[in-house]
């Protein structure tokens, strides 16, 4: 009998046609596409072929509407603490904009952090970017985070979870660190939201981003931006676009009065067919139960942690369990290689730096995890 939970959730299989062919344990770099969200990318193609600009009025802002209330009430937030964005870079150029670095002007990120996240930062000539090492390449000590925060730092960055490692912080201490300091502190949620629980206010952020493209099944175009309800007055972006601007259908080119809310960091017209997609996406993710979602990704990377360590694998991931996330990385001297035989095999997973990178999501199943490693094996 397998010790995977949930087994009702191989339901939700026939909602993904990617798995009716292939094996896919992917999802950490692009989540399945479903029926559902297939399904309303065509209510909005129809919407555009019948009721052309009409359709932006009557229908598809309360469709954004719609995704923002959604993302809130999955993260236990406030519909006005959640902007829209076409991509984290676009979000964390908002923000970046809008911090005053006269007087403090240190950023303080972990070298193990995805370089988005570090980017913009970098970009920027007023401003010194501080990298807190790792000892093993695979997470950092939360308690080594205060070593490197002071009165000089504006904003503590760094991810929920590894994308090159599965590691999962433990942001508490990171967050009190930032706090005592008078610092800023963003998360970059991209690798957590949809196989983690996503609370950002319980960890203590200022700032959370994340996105639809990978857990969530939603696709490209989009990402989610909270800021505290507490913080956006004090934040005022130096970058701006109409949809970010108070009254934004008065069409004022003579003054610029942002939104009250986190919508003043909106950058630009959202993509409507991701809005659509992303809803498809964050419905069956519903539909099927946060905490049922994460019971088996937890499970299911185990599993397969334990089948590869079994096959005599060197694997690349947290010591401790509660530290790891669906992500696990499995040495091997020529990655490109070996997952280009594994897509020859209909199998699908991806390489980073030396490692195949494999990523079971609540759709898949315990059959397919032995199924990739023995063709890895192979």
């Amino acid at each position: 009998m397998s010790s995977i939970p949930h087994a009702e959730l191989e339901a939700f299989r026939t909602e993904f046609p990617i798995l009716q062919t292939r094996t896919y344990l992917n999802s950490c770099s692009l989540g399945a596409l479903s029926r559902r969200s297939m399904g309303y990318l065509g209510e909005y193609q129809a919407l555009w072929n019948t009721m052309g600009a009409s359709a932006w009025y009557e229908l598809w802002m309360g469709r954004i509407g719609q995704l923002k209330q959604t993302v809130a009430t999955m993260w236990n937030a406030d519909e006005k603490e959640i902007a829209l964005s076409p991509s984290v870079s676009g979000a964390l150029s908002s923000i970046a904009s809008a911090i005053d670095y006269t007087k403090r002007n240190k950023i303080v990120v972990a070298e193990l952090d995805f370089p988005t996240l570090v980017y913009q930062w970098l970009a920027r000539n007023d401003v010194e970017v501080v990298r807190v090492p790792s000892d093993d390449g695979i997470g950092v000590p939360p308690e080594r985070w205060a070593e490197y925060v002071d009165e000089r730092t504006a904003l503590v960055a760094t991810s929920h979870v590894f994308y090159g490692t599965g590691y999962v912080q433990d942001l508490a201490p990171i967050a009190k660190a930032a706090r005592d300091a008078g610092a800023l502190f963003l998360v970059d949620g991209y690798q957590s939201a949809g196989q983690i629980r996503v609370d950002p206010r319980a960890v203590d952020a200022d700032i959370y981003v994340a996105g639809p493209l990978k857990w969530l099944c939603g696709g490209p175009g989009i990402a989610f931006l909270w800021v505290r309800q507490e913080r956006i007055a004090e934040l005022r972006p130096t970058i701006a676009s109409w949809f970010g601007a108070r009254d934004q259908f008065q069409f004022r080119n003579d003054e610029l009065e942002f939104r009250d809310d986190a919508g003043r960091f909106s950058m630009g017209t959202p993509a409507v067919p991701t809005v659509y997609t992303a809803l498809g996406g964050l419905e069956i993710f519903a539909e099927a139960g946060q905490d049922r979602i994460y019971e088996r990704i937890a499970a299911l990377t185990e599993d397969v942690v334990t089948l590869a360590q079994e096959a005599g694998f060197e694997l690349k991931i947290a010591e401790d369990p509660a530290r790891r996330s669906g992500i696990v990385l499995i040495r091997n001297d020529d990655a490109p290689a070996a997952v280009r035989r594994l897509a020859d095999k209909n199998i699908i997973v991806d390489h980073r730096a030396g490692y195949v990178r494999v990523s079971p999501h609540f759709y898949n199943t315990p059959e397919e995890n032995r199924k990739f490693i023995a063709a890895l094996r192979g």
